[in-house]
C-alpha cells in the first residue's frame, strides 16, 4: 500500500511539474504580444492615413475668401465696363480690347462661380466701392473721353489684379483657390500689356 500511495504520489508530482514547465517556458507570451503590438501600430497608422485626407477638407484661410470675392467684384466689372465699351467706344482698338475684356472675363467668372459654389461661398452680383465709381463716370462720358477714360481705368486695375492673382498662385492655402489663380494669370498679365498698348494709342 505504501508503495501504491507513493508511486500516486510522485505520479501527481510529475504532471504537475510538467503543467508549471508548460506555463512557464512556452513561448506563447512573447508571439502573443507581438500580435497586440502589430495591432496598435496599424491602428496608428490607420489614424495618420485618416488624418491626412480629412485634412484636404480644411476651411478656406480669410485671405483666400477675400481674394475669391475680389477677383469676383474685378471680373464683374471687366465684364460690365467692356459690355459699355462695346457700345460708347469709338477707337477699333478699344473695342478690339472691350470684346477680349467680355470674352475672357466671362469664361473667368465662369470658372470662379462653380469655384464658389463648391466652397459654399457667394460672388458679389452688384458693383459695390471703386468699381461703382469707375463704371459710372464711364457711363457718363461718350466718344474718344470715353475711350481715354475707359482705357486709363484698364491699366491699373489690371495691374492690381495681375499683383492679387501673382500673390495668390503661390501663398493660398486652398489648393483650387492657388490653382484657379495660377492658371489665370498668364491670360491677366496679356491683358495688362495690351491695356497699356491701347492706352498709348488713345
Amino acid at each position: 500500500m505504501m508503495v501504491k500511495k507513493m508511486t500516486t504520489v510522485l505520479a501527481l508530482v510529475i504532471l504537475a511539474a510538467c503543467k508549471a514547465e508548460n506555463t512557464s517556458g512556452t513561448p506563447e507570451t512573447e508571439t502573443t504580444g507581438d500580435p497586440a503590438q502589430s495591432v496598435q501600430e496599424t491602428s496608428t497608422a490607420t489614424a495618420t492615413t485618416t488624418g491626412v485626407t480629412g485634412g484636404g477638407m480644411s476651411a478656406m484661410s480669410p485671405e483666400d475668401k477675400e481674394f475669391v470675392s475680389k477677383a469676383g467684384m474685378g471680373g464683374l466689372y471687366e465684364v460690365l465696363a467692356g459690355n459699355l465699351a462695346l457700345q460708347k467706344a469709338q477707337h477699333a482698338d478699344v473695342k478690339a480690347f472691350a470684346q477680349k475684356m467680355v470674352t475672357d472675363h466671362g469664361m473667368g467668372n465662369t470658372e470662379l462661380a462653380q469655384l464658389a459654389t463648391a466652397k459654399g461661398l457667394a460672388l458679389p452680383t452688384e458693383l459695390g466701392g471703386e468699381h461703382k465709381s469707375a463704371y459710372e463716370h464711364l457711363q457718363s462720358l461718350s466718344g474718344a473721353e470715353f475711350d481715354k477714360a475707359y482705357m486709363q481705368h484698364m491699366v491699373p486695375d489690371h495691374e492690381k489684379t495681375v499683383a492679387d492673382f501673382d500673390k495668390a498662385s503661390t501663398t493660398a492655402t486652398d489648393a483650387d483657390v492657388k490653382g484657379w489663380a495660377g492658371k489665370t494669370l498668364p491670360t491677366l498679365q496679356e491683358h495688362l500689356r495690351l491695356s497699356k498698348e491701347v492706352a498709348g494709342k488713345v
